[in-house]
């Protein structure tokens, strides 16, 4: 499972929301500096990332039904 390329897209995409996640909150938490200035950027590229992960995922989960 580890060696197949759609797992690994999925790990690398559901990553990228969990670094622009953390990354939005501590700039959100601390009040200052490059992440509260970019948060609202932050939050869009957030949502960006989880709708690239939940469609792997859904793309994943069809290929798997369908017999791929």
């Amino acid at each position: 499972m580890t060696s197949d390329p759609m797992f690994i897209l999925i790990l690398l995409a559901c990553a990228a929301v969990v670094l622009v996640l953390v990354t939005g909150l501590g700039g959100f938490a601390k009040g200052d500096g490059w992440a509260s200035k970019n948060a609202n950027k932050l939050m869009r590229m957030r949502i960006i990332a989880q709708f690239i992960a939940v469609v792997l995922i859904v793309i994943a989960v069809l290929w798997r039904q369908s017999g791929g």
